[in-house]
Protein backbone atom coordinates (compact mmCIF):
# COMPACT_ATOMS: atom_id res chain seq x y z
CA UNK A 1 0.00 0.00 0.00
CA UNK A 2 1.31 3.26 -0.87
CA UNK A 3 1.85 5.70 1.71
CA UNK A 4 0.80 9.77 1.86
CA UNK A 5 3.20 12.50 3.10
CA UNK A 6 1.29 14.86 5.40
CA UNK A 7 2.44 17.83 4.14
CA UNK A 8 2.89 19.23 0.64
CA UNK A 9 4.95 21.29 -1.32
CA UNK A 10 5.10 25.36 -0.75
CA UNK A 11 4.72 27.96 -2.93
CA UNK A 12 5.55 31.70 -1.75
CA UNK A 13 3.93 32.31 1.09
CA UNK A 14 1.76 29.33 0.68
CA UNK A 15 1.52 25.88 2.54
CA UNK A 16 -1.12 23.10 1.54
CA UNK A 17 -1.25 20.30 3.92
CA UNK A 18 -3.39 17.15 3.92
CA UNK A 19 -6.62 17.96 6.10
CA UNK A 20 -9.95 15.75 6.85
CA UNK A 21 -12.56 17.35 4.86
CA UNK A 22 -14.63 18.00 7.97
CA UNK A 23 -12.35 20.26 10.10
CA UNK A 24 -13.76 23.66 10.46
CA UNK A 25 -11.33 24.83 7.71
CA UNK A 26 -11.99 22.45 5.25
CA UNK A 27 -15.90 22.76 5.76
CA UNK A 28 -15.51 26.86 5.54
CA UNK A 29 -13.67 26.47 1.96
CA UNK A 30 -15.70 23.55 0.70
CA UNK A 31 -19.17 26.17 1.46
CA UNK A 32 -17.23 28.89 -0.01
CA UNK A 33 -16.40 26.36 -3.02
CA UNK A 34 -20.31 25.56 -3.35
CA UNK A 35 -21.36 28.82 -2.78
CA UNK A 36 -18.88 30.00 -6.03
CA UNK A 37 -19.98 28.04 -8.34
CA UNK A 38 -23.34 26.89 -7.89
CA UNK A 39 -23.73 31.34 -7.67
CA UNK A 40 -21.71 31.31 -11.03
CA UNK A 41 -24.25 28.51 -12.53
CA UNK A 42 -27.42 30.31 -11.15
CA UNK A 43 -26.40 33.75 -11.94
CA UNK A 44 -27.13 34.81 -8.39
CA UNK A 45 -26.09 34.35 -4.62
CA UNK A 46 -26.51 30.75 -3.27
CA UNK A 47 -28.39 30.73 -0.15
CA UNK A 48 -27.19 28.63 2.74
CA UNK A 49 -29.65 26.06 2.29
CA UNK A 50 -28.49 25.33 -1.11
CA UNK A 51 -25.28 25.48 -0.13
CA UNK A 52 -25.97 22.75 3.03
CA UNK A 53 -28.03 20.66 -0.38
CA UNK A 54 -25.49 20.83 -2.50
CA UNK A 55 -23.05 19.38 0.11
CA UNK A 56 -25.03 17.08 1.14
CA UNK A 57 -25.73 15.55 -2.49
CA UNK A 58 -21.82 16.11 -3.35
CA UNK A 59 -20.40 13.54 -0.42
CA UNK A 60 -17.00 14.58 0.10
CA UNK A 61 -16.31 10.65 1.58
CA UNK A 62 -14.51 9.36 -1.70
CA UNK A 63 -11.51 12.07 -0.52
CA UNK A 64 -9.74 10.19 2.33
CA UNK A 65 -7.07 7.37 2.18
CA UNK A 66 -6.68 4.84 0.46
CA UNK A 67 -9.05 6.42 -2.03
CA UNK A 68 -8.38 9.76 -2.25
CA UNK A 69 -6.85 13.06 -0.59
CA UNK A 70 -8.34 16.29 0.66
CA UNK A 71 -6.28 19.01 0.80
CA UNK A 72 -6.26 22.56 2.92
CA UNK A 73 -4.12 25.68 1.23
CA UNK A 74 -3.03 28.08 3.88
CA UNK A 75 -1.25 31.54 2.33
CA UNK A 76 0.69 33.24 5.70
CA UNK A 77 -1.02 30.99 7.81
CA UNK A 78 -4.82 31.76 6.73
CA UNK A 79 -7.30 29.09 5.16
CA UNK A 80 -8.06 30.03 1.66
CA UNK A 81 -7.86 27.20 -0.73
CA UNK A 82 -8.93 23.24 -0.82
CA UNK A 83 -8.90 20.89 -3.44
CA UNK A 84 -9.45 16.98 -3.55
CA UNK A 85 -8.05 13.74 -5.50
CA UNK A 86 -9.25 10.33 -5.93
CA UNK A 87 -8.96 7.46 -7.52
CA UNK A 88 -11.34 6.78 -10.41
CA UNK A 89 -9.37 3.30 -11.28
CA UNK A 90 -6.41 2.06 -9.90
CA UNK A 91 -4.32 4.48 -12.79
CA UNK A 92 -6.54 7.54 -12.91
CA UNK A 93 -6.91 9.74 -10.43
CA UNK A 94 -9.72 12.76 -10.48
CA UNK A 95 -9.30 16.08 -9.47
CA UNK A 96 -12.42 17.59 -7.55
CA UNK A 97 -13.54 20.81 -4.87
CA UNK A 98 -10.20 23.07 -6.22
CA UNK A 99 -10.77 26.44 -4.77
CA UNK A 100 -9.23 29.62 -4.39
CA UNK A 101 -10.70 32.40 -2.30
CA UNK A 102 -11.13 35.38 -4.49
CA UNK A 103 -8.91 37.98 -3.20
CA UNK A 104 -5.62 35.25 -3.05
CA UNK A 105 -6.13 34.62 -6.92
CA UNK A 106 -3.27 35.11 -8.43
CA UNK A 107 -0.89 34.37 -5.91
CA UNK A 108 0.53 30.85 -6.77
CA UNK A 109 -2.34 28.87 -4.46
CA UNK A 110 -3.90 27.10 -7.40
CA UNK A 111 -0.58 26.04 -8.72
CA UNK A 112 0.99 24.79 -4.96
CA UNK A 113 -2.63 23.02 -4.36
CA UNK A 114 -2.54 21.28 -7.91
CA UNK A 115 1.34 20.27 -7.14
CA UNK A 116 0.52 18.42 -3.66
CA UNK A 117 -2.69 16.54 -5.02
CA UNK A 118 -0.61 15.47 -8.17
CA UNK A 119 1.96 13.86 -5.35
CA UNK A 120 -1.27 12.32 -3.61
CA UNK A 121 -2.45 11.26 -6.80
CA UNK A 122 1.18 9.60 -7.51
CA UNK A 123 1.44 8.41 -4.05
CA UNK A 124 -2.42 6.87 -4.92
CA UNK A 125 -0.43 4.80 -7.82
CA UNK A 126 -1.85 6.91 -10.10
CA UNK A 127 0.01 7.82 -13.50
CA UNK A 128 -2.60 10.22 -14.64
CA UNK A 129 -4.92 12.77 -13.44
CA UNK A 130 -8.14 14.29 -14.71
CA UNK A 131 -11.23 16.56 -13.96
CA UNK A 132 -14.28 18.07 -15.49
CA UNK A 133 -15.40 21.76 -15.49
CA UNK A 134 -17.52 24.41 -16.86
CA UNK A 135 -17.28 26.67 -19.59
CA UNK A 136 -18.32 29.93 -16.92
CA UNK A 137 -15.29 28.89 -14.25
CA UNK A 138 -12.63 30.33 -16.43
CA UNK A 139 -10.13 31.36 -13.79
CA UNK A 140 -10.30 27.24 -13.43
CA UNK A 141 -9.82 26.67 -17.02
CA UNK A 142 -6.92 29.41 -17.32
CA UNK A 143 -5.47 27.26 -14.38
CA UNK A 144 -5.39 23.94 -15.65
CA UNK A 145 -3.78 24.73 -18.97
CA UNK A 146 -1.12 26.80 -17.44
CA UNK A 147 -0.71 23.76 -15.25
CA UNK A 148 -0.40 21.30 -18.30
CA UNK A 149 -3.34 20.02 -18.34
CA UNK A 150 -4.95 19.76 -21.90
CA UNK A 151 -8.59 19.18 -22.67
CA UNK A 152 -10.02 15.23 -23.63
CA UNK A 153 -12.77 13.59 -25.09
CA UNK A 154 -15.47 13.23 -22.34
CA UNK A 155 -14.71 10.58 -19.56
CA UNK A 156 -18.04 11.41 -17.51
CA UNK A 157 -21.29 12.58 -18.19
CA UNK A 158 -21.36 14.59 -15.04
CA UNK A 159 -24.72 16.86 -15.10
CA UNK A 160 -22.18 20.19 -14.79
CA UNK A 161 -19.07 18.84 -16.86
CA UNK A 162 -18.58 20.79 -20.14
CA UNK A 163 -14.99 20.79 -20.36
CA UNK A 164 -12.97 17.60 -19.66
CA UNK A 165 -8.70 17.74 -18.52
CA UNK A 166 -6.32 15.01 -18.24
CA UNK A 167 -2.40 15.66 -17.02
CA UNK A 168 -0.31 12.43 -17.40
CA UNK A 169 2.23 12.51 -14.34
CA UNK A 170 5.88 11.48 -15.00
Amino acid sequence: MNTIDSTAPTAGNWAVTAEHFATGDATALRRAYYAEVAGRYWKRPATEAEIDEGLRDDPADGLVPPTGRFVVGRLDGTPLACGGIRLLDPVTAELTRVYVDPRARGTGGGAALLAALEDDARALGAGRVRLDTRSDLVEARALYARQGYAEIPAYNDGQYAEHWFEKLLP
